[in-house]
């Protein structure tokens, strides 16, 4: 299989002092080329690792599947090498009999970026897929102080990250009890929203009702787009979210959350979602009232 992390040879330089040469850890980047019963479909940049949930969350975020039964079975092709061995980035999936192939408006004329996995998509319109999970009439609520609780679980558990620095991550969390499903980390965003997803859908959990999905970088469109296919409810990024995924948010009834740091948060969308603890706001009110 291939490497997660490789060491390099570095030159580290501090202004006034003699530059010290040493190995440093870095966090893999590789393509991976996604086939649908052996038809290309996409080609990925991302770090090696759970490519079997990346592409299963890949084809949930295109609307291709929406049930486990759906991702029938997966296999590494043979890669190019001179030498005939495998490189583990040519992943062919095979889909259920009956469950119809990808719509070729869907295939990437060119490689997405891991920064941007909507590279190649002809329009923003293009994306707006119809999930067959509904977010907007889901109830959860979120107590916002079990909220803040997330971003530091999200940290302690990034043990590539710990590693290189240079890896986002993104975690699954029931919205009622603060229990953490599953953590992946992936240097593309995107990527690592795909692997929570594709883990979920192969655990037979789709549609995700009631979770809060948890990621360590700026919440994209894409990554709104992403949870709402998979029907899941509260969007939490420890940055800041972008326009367009403040706006698809409240289009489809997604709550929406950035800068959740500290005690802190803003709520782009759908606060409804977010309560303080009945009980201890009641106990609050009454000692204002107490010391009036």
């Amino acid at each position: 299989m291939s490497r997660i992390t490789v060491r390099r040879k570095v030159v580290r330089l501090t202004v006034g002092h003699t530059p010290i040469t040493r190995e440093d850890l870095l966090a893999v980047e590789e393509p991976l080329e996604i086939r649908v019963n052996g038809r290309s479909l996409a080609i990925t940049m991302r770090t090696p690792g759970n490519d079997f949930d990346l592409a299963a969350g890949f084809l949930v975020s295109e609307g291709v599947i929406t049930k486990g039964e759906h991702f029938f079975a997966a296999r590494y092709c043979a890669g190019a090498t001179d030498e005939g061995l495998n490189t583990y980035n040519v992943l062919d999936v095979s889909l259920a009999p009956g469950v119809s192939p990808p719509d070729p408006s869907l295939e990437r004329s060119f490689l997405t970026t891991s920064s941007c996995g909507l590279c190649g998509k002809a329009s923003i319109d293009a994306v707006r897929t119809r999930s067959s999970f509904p977010v907007a009439d889901d109830p959860v609520r979120v107590d916002a102080e079990l909220l803040t609780s997330f971003p530091d679980q999200l940290r302690t558990m990034q043990t590539v990250f710990e590693k290189t620095g240079g890896l986002h991550a993104a975690a699954l969390f029931d919205g009622a009890t603060g229990r953490m499903l599953v953590l992946r980390e992936d240097v593309g965003r995107h990527n690592a929203v795909d692997k929570v997803i594709g883990w979920a859908l192969k655990e037979n959990l789709l549609p995700l009702t009631g979770m809060v999905l948890m990621v360590s970088s700026r919440a994209s469109f894409e990554l709104a787009q992403k949870a709402m296919m998979a029907g899941i409810p509260v969007l939490a990024a420890v940055s800041a979210p972008s326009s367009l995924a403040a706006e698809f948010a409240a289009e489809v009834g997604l709550t929406l959350v950035g800068f959740l740091r500290g005690n802190s948060m803003v709520i782009y969308a759908g606060a409804e979602r977010i309560v303080e603890d009945a009980p201890a706001e009641a106990q609050r009110r009454e000692g204002q009232r107490t010391t009036a």
